[in-house]
């Protein structure tokens, strides 16, 4: 459930400043994209080692920052190729292909947290 609300709160936060980057600003989709799954993340990371997965003994909250990082970093590529393809490749406007690609990254994000960062308690 925690982790449900979390998302839902970082996807608001990535696909809003998403569309207001690209729509307001005219700044290119990918990059726009680029700026708001970095900025959702940020809060994503915060949320989640509060409230979501439980801190794993004996690992510093450096290395867990570091695996985090590095986990949302491949989130981040998979994000974009996602949207890359949705739009260039099959012709599907940027806000629809950005649905599908956080869908993706979602599962991507729970399944690798869960075995790198979290105690499973």
């Amino acid at each position: 459930m925690k982790f449900g609300v979390v998302g839902v709160i970082a996807f608001c936060i990535d696909y809003g400043i998403l569309a207001l980057l690209t729509e307001v600003f005219g700044v290119n989709y990918l990059v726009s994209a680029t700026i708001s799954f970095t900025v959702s993340v940020v809060f994503n990371y915060v949320a989640s080692m509060r409230y979501v997965f439980t801190h794993k003994e004996g690992m510093s909250k450096r290395r867990e920052f570091i695996i985090f990082v590095v986990l949302s970093v491949i989130g981040l590529g998979i994000n974009n190729l996602c949207m890359w393809a949705g739009v260039e490749l099959f012709g599907i406007h940027y806000l629809i292909t950005k649905i599908g690609a956080t869908a993706i990254v979602m599962v991507w994000n729970f399944v690798t947290r869960k075995i790198f960062l979290d105690a499973g308690e």
